[in-house]
């Protein structure tokens, strides 16, 4: 069993969140206790790597036993299917998953007792996770109050066609990986909100208009490349239905396993890779929509529609939550600091993770060159204003370059050798 079984069931947990319409927040601490699993248990097959117990708020330190004989690449996928089966809604989907998992090994003629031994441990490592997902506040944080629109001129209000009610108002207040709190890393404000024809915050959106109004065939496609909008709602005469596809941190997580395969990296590579890139994005989530929920700011579209052009539409549909600071600039950047951290820089890879949504591969030659191009993608879109790109990305910069420094994954030897 090498990598590409891990590549495999983050791929099925890719389609189950899809199918479960997580949103952007909510998929980022999915994605992260699972790949936290799966490597755990890579710290323990090899010396060359290191627990992330005790590197992340309050990840206490745990012993396994690990003196009976176990195929360690079979207890990382029960590890990561065990998390992700106590995450999802479709239990179902992950639990099929993992029986045909097991379906798969014993045909390969594993001894029962290995078998037994790997499942055993596989879910020791997976309980031990949930019980440090269970201490971030996420359970809590279902029962708090619903985000109240507020009157005030400037702040932002539920956008067209379902006017859908805020998401996750209170995401600040879940426990942060490696962040010491959710507001360590606020970004500068953003423009005084006006209405004035001279002010900076007219002509910003103007821009965003102008834009919009005399996109290239390639600005479109580099919008709807990374639109990763989970939920869609579209409307035809007076029929309204929804489209489902990946979230942001789904989009990061297929460049994750992507770059693994090109690479050629074994399993427990490959889960070093995950875990960095999960844990960037999750920390990157928690700081932008802090910053969502203090700034509120008013997105393009109610602005433009308001004061500008009444008839004007976004090429892409505005998600139900404010504008600044952009949620895409801040967790790709964060992500891909993270992956050039662990892979390497100038590392080409084909991202064919939207071919399942019906959009073509797009190629790059590093992660920075694909963060920069799905931040600037919001502003082609009409969904951002420049300065929440921009301010974005350097909060993104902080909170990646925040997470590389404090994540230790190779051990003394290893590091020592480098």
């Amino acid at each position: 069993m090498d990598s590409a079984a891990l590549v495999e069931a983050n791929s099925k947990l890719t389609e189950v969140m899809v199918h479960d319409i997580f949103s952007p927040p909510v998929a980022s601490r999915i994605y992260s206790y699972c790949s936290i699993a799966a490597y755990e248990v890579a710290a323990l097959a090899s010396p060359d790597y290191q627990s992330l117990t005790g590197q992340l708020k309050g990840f206490e330190k745990k012993e396994f036993d690990t003196t009976k004989e176990c195929h360690f690449p079979l207890a990382a996928l029960v590890a990561y299917y065990t998390v992700a089966k106590a995450l999802v809604f479709s239990e179902d989907q992950i639990l099929q998953r993992k029986e045909e998992l097991y379906e798969s090994v014993l045909s390969q003629g594993i001894p029962d007792s290995i078998f037994k031994n790997s499942i055993d441990l596989g879910e020791a490592v997976a309980k031990h996770v949930l019980q440090y997902a269970a201490k971030d506040n996420y359970h809590q944080s279902r029962s708090f109050e619903k985000y109240t629109i507020k009157s005030d001129l400037g702040t932002w209000k539920p956008t067209p066609p379902a006017y859908m009610e805020g998401i996750e108002p209170h995401w600040n207040k879940i426990r942060p990986m490696i962040l010491d709190s959710a507001d360590q890393f606020i970004p500068v404000p953003p423009t005084a909100f006006d209405t004035l024809s001279e002010s900076d915050f007219f002509q910003e959106a103007k821009e965003v208009m102008d834009a919009g109004n005399t996109l290239t065939d390639e600005q479109s496609e580099i919008a709807y490349f990374w639109d990763c909008n989970p939920y869609k709602m579209n409307i035809k005469g007076h029929v309204m239905f929804a489209e489902k596809k990946i979230t942001p941190g789904g989009h990061w997580m297929g460049i994750a396993t992507i770059a693994a395969k090109t690479l050629d990296l074994d399993w427990k590579e490959t889960s070093e890779a995950m875990v960095y890139a999960s844990i960037a994005l999750f920390d990157a989530f928690i700081a932008c929509w802090d910053e969502k929920y203090r700034s509120i700011l008013i997105r393009p579209e109610t602005y433009i529609n308001q004061y500008m052009d009444e008839n004007w539409v976004p090429l892409l549909q505005t998600p139900p939550f404010p504008e600044y600071t952009s949620g895409h600039s801040v967790a790709s950047t964060a992500a891909s600091i993270a992956l050039t951290h662990v892979l390497g820089d100038n590392v080409h890879f084909v991202d064919s993770t939207e071919v399942l949504y019906g959009l073509p591969v797009r190629e790059f030659d590093s992660f920075k060159q694909a963060a920069a191009e799905a931040a600037i993608s919001r502003f082609y879109g009409g969904i951002h204003y420049m300065p929440a790109i921009e301010n974005g990305i350097d909060q993104g910069r902080l909170v990646g370059n925040h997470v590389i420094s404090k994540i230790n994954t190779k051990s003394k030897t290893v590091a020592n050798a480098n």
